[in-house]
Formats: C-alpha cells, structure tokens, sequence
C-alpha cells in the first residue's frame, strides 16, 4: 500500500515584520510608518578609535571587534511628516517647537514634511519607534549601520568630509531634506547618518563603558545622566561626524532626532 503525504501549508510571513536579514543590499519598507529600512548582516564590526585616526577622543577608546546579530535600520531620519503621522494617531506628543532654527514654520509645514523631526527628545524618540514596532539603535547598531566592517571614519569612507556629502558646519545652517547626500551614504545605504541632525540611541552615556562592555551585542550601561546622541549635524564640523564619535548632548535642540532599528 502506497502512503499518501500529507500537503504542508505554506508558511505565511507576517507582512508587518521585517523579513531576514542576511546580505547587504537588502530593503524593506515598514507599513506602519511607511520608513524603507536597510538590512545589516550578523557579524563582526569594529567599534570605536581606529588606528591612524588623529582625532579620536578618550571615550572611543578602546576600539575592538563587536558582534551584532543582524537588524535593520531606518534607511533615512524620520521625518516630520511621519513623526506628524504618530501624534495624528496618538502615539507620540509633539516636538517642544514647531519652528527651525531659521524657519518660523516647520514642524506640521507640508514645505517640510521630508525634512528630520527636530526638538524631540529621547523619550519621544522611544515613543516613536514603539508606535513604529521598533526601537532606538543601540549604540552598537548605530555605529555599525554607520560605519559598516573596515572601521570607516565616515559613513562614505575615510575621505574628509565635504559639503557634497553631508550637511555640517553651517554649509546649510539649518536641516534640509533626508537624502539629499546619496554620496555620503554608509555602506549599507543608510543616508544621513553624518550630519543633519543628532540622532538619539538607546544606550545610557558612560564615557569609559568600552572598557567593560560586552563584546557580544552590547546593551549599553543601566543607567547614565543623559542617553547618547551620534552621526553629529548641521551646525558641527567633520570632528563630530566621525562614526565613532560619541555625543554626551542632554536636552532638545534644533538638531535633536533620530532614526529606528528592528527589535
């Protein structure tokens, strides 16, 4: 007698989490806030001071080899309009100013809905990328989305950075559009991460935390005076652009934002 197989179900994928992510290149666009994410493999990256790097402060070092397990990243910051979309649905609460730094209307202006949300502070932040279902970056993430596996001093490389490649240093004094510097992208396509805005990451700041943190996804210290804030903005020079550079940056400012990671 011939035994007769049973046909299985094909498996169904949840179309509001992220697929796997395994190989650079790969991209997924979140339906909840409609953000195009960028996929970052599982691996080794090193994290921290580099070797040559003239400008390394005290509390990069010592740089050494982190392992992450793979995630995904907001290709871009959030924006205003889809930072508007939360406190439309309830989720968020609005940023302490609708203004720019040069702008008397921002926040809210459809002229500005692909520019970063500014005046936000960490706990908005967090909100945010809950509503999202997602999270901060760790500070390990951000570094590796940022910087890739060669310890790139830029998210583009080690060529010193210009106004072709991100805004900083008052090129621009004030925020412009994501995306506008495709050429200064990392190496896994996340834009903007040198330059615009601060972004906000989930660990506490501890300048001396390289020397006892984990090598292996590391969670960042339990507790601290104020979070980190990365990737420098528009009114800093290319000495806060770094990859590795670590902001202690308490409060909100014209240049206070963020992007998200998958949980």
């Amino acid at each position: 007698k011939t035994a007769t197989l049973t046909p299985q179900p094909t498996p169904t994928l949840d179309p509001n989490l992220p697929p796997a992510c395994t190989e650079v290149g790969q991209r997924w666009v979140n339906p909840k806030d409609n953000g195009e994410m960028v996929c970052v493999p599982a691996g080794e990256f090193w994290m921290g001071a580099v070797e040559g790097d003239r400008e390394v402060a005290d509390n990069e070092k010592p740089g050494r080899f982190v392992y992450l397990d793979a995630y995904w990243v907001d290709r871009y910051e959030v924006t205003n309009g889809m930072y508007q979309r939360c406190v439309m649905s309830g989720g968020c609460t609005s940023p302490e100013q609708y203004r720019s730094y040069s702008r008397d209307s921002y926040f809210g202006d459809v002229r500005y809905a692909d520019f970063p949300v500014i005046f936000i502070d960490w706990n908005q932040a967090i909100a945010y990328c809950t509503w999202a279902g997602e999270m901060l970056p760790t500070e390990a993430q951000w570094e590796k989305a940022a910087r890739g596996t060669n310890g790139n001093l830029y998210p583009w490389g080690n060529e010193v950075a210009t106004k072709n490649l991100a805004n900083y240093d008052l090129y621009v004094s004030d925020t412009v559009e994501v995306g506008k510097y495709p050429n200064g992208a990392s190496p896994y396509g996340a834009e903007d991460m040198a330059g615009n805005v601060w972004e906000w990451v989930a660990d506490w700041y501890n300048d001396s935390y390289y020397h006892t943190g984990t090598l292996s996804n590391p969670p960042g210290p339990e507790s601290g005076d104020s979070p980190v804030q990365r990737g420098g903005s528009w009114g800093f020079g290319a000495f806060f652009l770094r990859t590795s550079f670590r902001g202690d940056i308490p409060g909100v400012s014209p240049a206070s934002g963020f992007r998200c990671a998958s949980k």
